[in-house]
């Protein structure tokens, strides 16, 4: 989960709507209708609602939080997907998925919810005050819980392995290049909601996964893209946001599916009991300590699959801001069925300062390129490397610094642009030899495109794909690995319908 553009401060919020100007090629589109007559969300609705802008004034109080360390192991026990119905509209677990729906959970005033935040921060607009006239602002005051972690012993585990041996990679030249042609779009479209009731997947009924966001790509194995999402919630969830029951940090899916004219269809999703897709990458779920878990990016070298992410302690009181303890790589040697967070392999966010917490990972040639951005969605991107069998060793980095690769740069990388960006997504097209990059340019409110010649740049000046004017809580943004020359497919996220779209555009 990764918080919509405009959520509400937390301490003195004044409830107010806004936007920007939309690229023209843009076409927004009704809410989605799947194949068996369910009706999706619509993710250009804009808010028509006549209730007055409101204050929510949160009263912060301290919550005594014993946290057991080290950490408990995950949790790995999967089981092998049945078979789909033939049927795509028939649910293959109606025992669990068509009971009679459960309500959202509605937490204690001042009580942490599924996310370890208060409602206010989790992105809720309701003040529990209700309202006392049409030109009179809605008013409320509520205590808001700030945990305090005491960590104490845990059960013993066994002890990691060893460290590698640290390497010294050489300085070595990386000028920047010539920049590339801006790409020209033509036109983009929503092609299909891909998650939550009434999405083309169905993933409500098939997975328990009712509430998700991001959609991160990458090619699991020749033939086959696994797909990433965030925070997850089942049972229980409702829009707007993220909310509800059953709340897994990050789940799995993949898909086989090469026409995405008509939408990205899921195969399968990592389970760990019938219909329900297992959390990957654990989290403590604690405020203040580890909130949450997110993916940032993907990618495989051979058998082994490698996973990038962001161990978020909590998130801010300010729209757009969190703040994280480290970005890490996880890896996957059984097809993406079970993950192991590398020990050594973090960037630890020193000060709150270090730019790679939210990576976008991607190979080409004899490295991995890591591209970064500082927490929260006001920062830089940076970019370093490492050799392709290195890819766990922390110590084999060179970072870019100046038109050099240095192993010294981690704390002083040059930007690759000038301006902030974040949710950053960058695909290598080797029949072009050509890299593209996406990402939320969060004070536009706008999702761009750029390209360039080599990963350092220089990079082409930026294109609109979709702005807030369109979709109003718009965010992410990831490419998918099939794209071609003409034809960009990504995932786009949308807050209040706290759910995923596959858009298409079109270039020329």
């Amino acid at each position: 989960m990764i918080r919509r553009l405009s959520a509400p401060l937390l301490v003195l919020t004044l409830a107010a709507s806004g936007s920007v100007l939309a690229p023209a090629t843009a076409t927004a589109a009704p809410a989605p209708t799947n194949a068996c007559g369910e009706t999706g969300f619509d993710p250009s609705a804009k808010d028509e609602s006549a209730e007055p802008p409101g204050i929510d004034i949160t009263v912060p109080w301290p919550q005594i939080v014993p946290v057991p360390v080290p950490d408990p192991p995950q949790d790995l026990t999967r089981i092998p997907q049945a078979p789909l119905p033939a049927d795509p509209c028939a649910d293959p677990c109606p025992d669990i998925t068509d009971t009679a729906p459960e309500q959202p959970e509605q937490p204690e005033p001042g009580s942490a919810g599924p996310s370890g935040s208060s409602s206010s921060e989790s992105g809720s607009s309701s003040s529990g005050s209700g309202s006392w006239g049409s030109s009179i602002p809605r008013f409320s005051i509520a205590p808001d819980p700030e945990p305090i972690p005491i960590p104490i012993p845990g059960p013993g585990l066994p002890p990691p392995p060893p460290p590698p041996v640290p390497r010294f990679p050489p300085w070595e030249p990386g000028p920047v290049g010539t920049p590339a042609a801006a790409p020209r779009v033509d036109e983009v479209t929503l092609v299909a909601q891909l998650t939550g009731p009434g999405s083309i997947n169905r993933t409500d009924k098939r997975w328990q996964v009712n509430g998700t966001d991001l959609g991160i790509m990458w090619e699991s194995k020749p033939g086959e893209v696994a797909i990433a999402f965030g925070d997850t919630f089942g049972r229980g969830w409702a829009p707007p946001g993220a909310n509800g029951q059953d709340w897994r940090s990050n789940v799995l899916g993949h898909s086989t599916d090469r026409d995405l004219s008509d939408g990205l269809t899921l195969d399968s999703m990592v389970q760990d009991s019938r219909c329900h897709a297992a959390e990957l990458l654990g989290s403590r779920k604690i405020k203040n300590w580890e909130t949450t878990t997110i993916p940032t990016s993907g990618f495989a070298i051979g058998d082994r699959q490698y996973m990038s992410y962001m161990s978020v302690r909590r998130w801010s009181m300010v729209p757009g801001r969190w703040y994280t303890n480290h970005g890490g790589i996880a890896y996957s040697d059984d097809g993406g069925q079970t993950w192991t967070k590398d020990p050594y392999a973090k960037w630890e966010n020193i000060f709150g300062m270090n730019q790679f917490q939210v990576t976008s990972m991607v190979p080409a040639g004899d490295h991995v390129y890591m591209f970064g951005t500082p927490n929260g969605r006001l920062g830089t991107i940076a970019l370093a490397r490492v050799a392709t069998d290195q890819v766990l060793d922390k110590s084999a980095y060179q970072y870019w610094v100046d038109g050099t690769w240095t192993p010294i740069g981690e704390h002083s990388p040059t930007p690759i642009l000038d301006g902030v960006a974040s949710e950053v997504s960058v695909r290598y097209d080797g029949s072009r030899d050509l890299w593209q990059m996406s990402y939320l340019d969060a004070p536009a409110e706008t999702i761009v495109l750029r390209q360039a010649n080599s990963p350092q740049g220089a990079w082409s000046a930026g294109v609109p794909l979709v702005s807030s004017a369109d979709y109003p809580d718009l965010y992410g943004g990831f490419l998918h690995p099939w794209s071609t020359a003409d034809d960009v497919y990504f995932t786009m996220s949308e807050w209040d319908s706290y759910n995923v779209y596959l858009m298409h555009a079109r270039l020329r």
